[in-house]
């Protein structure tokens, strides 16, 4: 397998329109590593997509990936799926007539059980699907808890976290083992029975302090501390994780830390703790 990074950034992506901030003005300046788009990751082999933010129809015309075998999406939340016209575009014939003689494509679309739900409640994402169904440009397949999907070789099985509306994903495939987590990982503990990984692709988690100076980024009795998980607490995940390569991303404008400070902070990582972190940037290639 080979794991595309196709966007590294988070809810607000680098650089962020209108900002002045010297992160913002260095990001437009040299582009890729240093500008991020929204969150959006790649198998090749399986060739399957995760998630589709807003820029996901520029990131794969960036990777040039022809082939999209399935797409999964992790949960509801915008930077995550409100790309989602990219099936419209990718996949219906326009132009071609008669009507049997279109050349539409269909892309499967996997959502796990709340995912399913969530998307009938929140975005018009049901609806906007469904209507892509329609006109046979996608097939909506629904999972249940605890079901896995086997393409080829490759065996994906949906799981999640503990916020419940969004899920993570082992991935599997021939003796190879990815864990694939796009965000929300407040509040969660790696299983005991979740195994030795290859890889894990986690959240960075949101900035308390400065991780090279200590200095304190977030009001210490800000809301966002209680409702996702903070760089320390994403560590401790790591810590708990029997895994041979751990890959950060979703990484936010508003934390204001640029490429080069990240490196820094995983060679430090591991430097000092032995920790095999790395940190995404757009256009990464893993392979496992």
């Amino acid at each position: 397998m080979r794991v595309e990074i196709l966007g590294s950034g988070g809810a607000v992506t680098t650089p962020r329109p209108g900002c002045a901030c010297a992160v913002c003005a260095q990001a437009r300046e040299r582009g890729v590593p240093y500008s991020r788009t929204g969150p959006s990751l790649f198998v090749h082999g399986p060739d399957v997509l995760f998630d589709t933010p807003e820029e996901i129809k520029e990131q794969l015309n960036r990777s040039r990936i022809t082939q999209i075998s399935a797409c999964f999406y992790s949960h509801w939340h915008p930077d995550h799926v409100m790309g989602r016209r990219v099936w419209e575009t990718r996949n219906l014939d326009f132009r071609g007539w008669p009507p049997q003689q279109k050349r539409t494509s269909r892309t499967p679309i996997y959502l796990p059980q709340q995912v399913g739900s969530d998307f009938r409640t929140w975005l018009a994402s049901w609806d906007h699907l469904s209507f892509l169904e329609q006109h046979g440009a996608v097939e909506l397949i629904e999972l249940g808890d605890g079901d896995e999907v086997a393409l080829g070789a490759t065996r994906i099985r949906p799981f999640r976290l503990a916020e419940n509306y969004v899920y993570a994903f082992l991935v599997e495939d021939e003796g190879k083992r990815v864990l694939v987590a796009m965000d929300e990982l407040n509040g969660w503990k790696p299983p005991p029975d979740l195994g030795r990984l290859d890889l894990a692709v986690l959240p960075i988690g949101l900035f308390e302090h400065h991780p090279l100076t200590g200095e304190r980024l977030i009001h210490e009795e800000h809301p966002m501390l209680r409702l996702e998980a903070t760089f320390a607490e994403t560590l401790d995940i790591v810590r708990g994780l029997d895994a041979r390569r751990i890959v950060l991303s979703h990484v936010e404008e508003i934390d204001r830390l640029g490429h080069d400070e990240l490196l820094e902070v995983a060679r430090s990582l591991r430097r000092d703790e032995g920790l095999a972190v790395e940190i995404a940037y757009d256009t990464m290639l893993i392979d496992v």
